[in-house]
């Protein structure tokens, strides 16, 4: 974008030393040469595309077959409405845009994106409008150089920034390549920051640090991300930023053990018979410094990984294979994401192998496909707004750009109409470095920030409608609201029946999604008396107490023994049961599915063969779980006496966030009654689930 920036000469230490594991290949452009030769008016004919005859390289390298036509008008009118305006640095300002759709170009970016780069500034600095842009290079066009134009000052003030970011990011909803030609912009000015004030400097680096870094990882852009984290370590850490520089120059000197296992990794894979390329891939600036950190002094191995490229994917698994069986593999550095890609779209095997020399290699495992992808991101596929060859018009396009995060990013930003609230929300949710998925108990996935909890998941599955639950299954276990989800897990949330039910001041500790968080706390707003009330003190249990119960209709084949049935299980006819011998002589009876059981035969108790009588009556103990509510117990006693059933003993347990348990031993006039008393007990409003104790 317009962002001041310096002479690239003042500042060579945020240039060519940034990312140690840069390709050397390609000469770094003159472009104040450029840029000066197409600002000086009328030129040589020749002279103009000599401007960009780099970046037509560049993107022909990639595309071969692209017309570039469109670039070059596209270049002619950023050219000219540019004309005259300077950089800070005393740099024409065509030189970037030329740089920034250099670095999208080289990374493989699509004509679109190139031709929208060139002009990104164009309507924002210049008097082009949006009309022009749409007019002459296509709706497409127009709409990604919108998306990147900021709002201006004069109207929105302080929240500038803030919302620029939002209407990027709304846009970035509908295309990508929105966001990659910021990230691609941010670079460029970054690289040539240097001429600015220091805290201007330290400003524009930490907007850079909470919110680019992150969006470029989501984006897996690791090309732009990782120079991003160098640039900005250098001007936020200038003291850890020189020491660990003085590390790679320390390594630069002595014997890299590196190229040596490189070769072995040649050898071992050539006799396999895996056509493979291995690569010694050295660590950027951050990378070092983060490795320095965990493992105090380094070795020499540690400055670099070895990357090695294949075919196709089952080819990946052989040259694993082959390293672990040629070398000694250390099992903890080992991950799979190929099989389980992260949420930005990288796939690569991870894994360490030790030499018999002792030094330790760092391997990464993946086909160019995957190469290009973890480089690239997003960038790498190409357009993915291309229609396909015969599209259903009834089916939804899948797009791989749009994942889980920026899905709920968009949603939850609606919610935030304050610029404060929108901006440190998004600092928050960017924050969050891993995602985890659950799955819902009726089908479905809902992707979700490592860390979160059943709150979150309550909100991102019900919106608004989540202000009612009070509580939750977890693999099919009750949880509360707070219970910490993991990768994998399913849950069910539970609403209770009240609409007006509300969340509680505590939900706040446990919400990790800004979607939660607004939510919640809107809601508090909005009933600040109702957000006041506490928490009545838990109340002992309240025992309606009977007859204790005993053998029932169980007889056991053991004359004069004293028959219990057990109150683990509960047993009635016409279950299957099993009796032991217990102390005292007594003759205990369980459900043959009971874990007492096994547990009752590994003591080695005698084992008693018990049947029932033919009278119908038996006794049961049911577990009702349900909402808080008043005259809740009343409704249940009253569904339990239509039925027919006796109620020997009961117990209500404390409620426990809004949640009530009861505990009932009835008589039944007739086994066959009693699911019909389960039914009719569930049928109470508030009461969500009746088993067996």
């Amino acid at each position: 974008m317009s962002a001041e920036a310096t002479n690239p000469d003042t500042g060579p230490e945020l240039r060519s030393d940034t990312a140690p594991g840069r390709r050397r290949g390609r000469t770094r452009l003159d472009l104040r040469r450029l840029g000066r030769a197409a600002l000086l008016g009328p030129a040589p004919r020749d002279r103009l595309p000599d401007a960009i005859s780099h970046l037509a390289d560049a993107h022909r390298a990639h595309h071969p077959d692209a017309d570039l036509a469109v670039l070059h008008r596209a270049y002619v009118l950023a050219e000219s409405s540019h004309r005259g305006q300077m950089r800070k640095s005393g740099e024409p300002y065509i030189t970037h845009p030329l740089a920034v759709t250099l670095i999208l170009a080289e990374l493989g970016a699509e004509t679109t994106t190139l031709t929208a780069s060139l002009l990104h500034d164009t309507v924002e600095d210049t008097e082009v409008t949006l009309d022009q842009v749409r007019a002459e290079f296509g709706d497409e066009v127009c709409y990604i150089v919108d998306g990147v134009t900021k709002l201006e000052k004069v109207d929105y003030g302080a929240a500038a920034e803030p919302e620029t970011f939002r209407k990027m990011l709304v846009a970035t909803g509908n295309d990508v390549r929105v966001m990659s030609i910021k990230l691609a912009d941010r670079l460029h000015n970054m690289r040539t920051l240097g001429v600015m004030r220091p805290e201007k400097q330290a400003r524009i680096a930490k907007v850079t640090r909470d919110v680019l870094i992150p969006l470029a990882e989501r984006l897996g852009v690791q090309a732009l991300k990782t120079e991003l984290e160098d640039l900005v370590f250098a001007i936020l850490h200038p003291e850890e930023y020189e020491r660990t520089r003085a590390l790679i120059a320390a390594h630069a000197g002595e014997q890299d053990p590196l190229p040596a296992i490189a070769d072995s990794v040649r050898a071992v894979l050539r006799d396999a018979g895996i056509p493979a390329e291995v690569h010694v891939r050295p660590r950027h600036f951050v990378s070092v410094h983060r490795i320095t950190l965990k493992r105090g002094r380094l070795r020499g191995s540690d400055f670099g990984r070895l990357l090695v490229l294949v075919g196709e994917d089952a080819d990946c698994y052989g040259v694993l294979g082959e390293l672990h069986t040629c070398f000694t593999p250390v099992i903890s550095e080992f991950k799979d994401f190929v099989a389980v890609p992260k949420f930005n779209l990288y796939q690569s095997l991870h894994t360490a192998v030790a030499t018999s020399g002792g030094d330790v290699a760092e391997v990464l495992i993946r086909t160019h496909q995957m190469h290009r992808v973890a480089e690239a991101g997003v960038i790498a596929l190409g357009n993915p707004y291309a229609p396909a060859e015969a599209p259903d018009p009834g089916e939804e396009r899948v797009d791989p750009t749009r994942p889980g995060w920026l899905s709920r990013l968009l949603e939850w930003q609606q919610s935030a109409p304050d610029p404060d609230t929108f901006w440190s929300s998004l600092r928050e949710e960017l924050a969050q470095d891993r995602e985890i998925t659950v799955y819902r108990a009726d089908g479905g996935s809902i992707g979700l920030p490592a860390g979160a909890s059943c709150v979150d998941a309550a909100y991102a599955l019900h919106g608004e409608e989540a202000h009612r639950c009070i509580g939750a299954r977890v693999n099919g276990r009750l949880a509360a609201l707070g219970t910490g989800l993991s990768d994998g897990d399913t849950v069910q949330l539970l609403l209770a029946q009240d609409a007006a039910s509300g969340p509680a001041s505590g939900w706040l500790d446990h919400a990790r999604t800004p979607a939660a968080r607004i939510a919640i706390q809107r809601w508090l707003r909005e009933h600040p008396e109702e957000a006041k009330v506490q928490p009545a003190a838990p109340r002992a249990p309240l025992p309606m107490v009977g007859a204790r119960g005993g053998g029932g209709n169980a007889v056991a084949d053991l004359p004069d023994a004293t028959v219990r049935l057990a109150g683990c299980c509960t047993p009635v006819p016409p279950d299957s049961v099993a009796g032991f011998v217990v102390r005292g002589g007594a003759v205990t009876v369980h459900r043959v599915q009971c874990p007492a059981v096994e547990q009752m035969r590994g003591l080695g108790r005698t084992s008693v063969a018990v049947h029932w009588r033919a009278t119908a009556d038996c006794r049961v103990t049911l577990v009702a779980e349900s909402f808080g509510r008043p005259h809740l117990l009343a409704d249940l006693t009253e569904a339990i006496s239509r039925e027919g059933v006796d109620i020997v003993s009961a117990t209500v347990e404390p409620p426990s966030e809004q949640r009530v348990r009861h505990t009932y031993t009835l008589q039944l006039p007739d086994a066959t009654l009693l699911p019909a008393l389960m039914r009719a007990m569930r049928d109470v409003p508030g009461v969500y689930d009746v088993s067996r104790a």
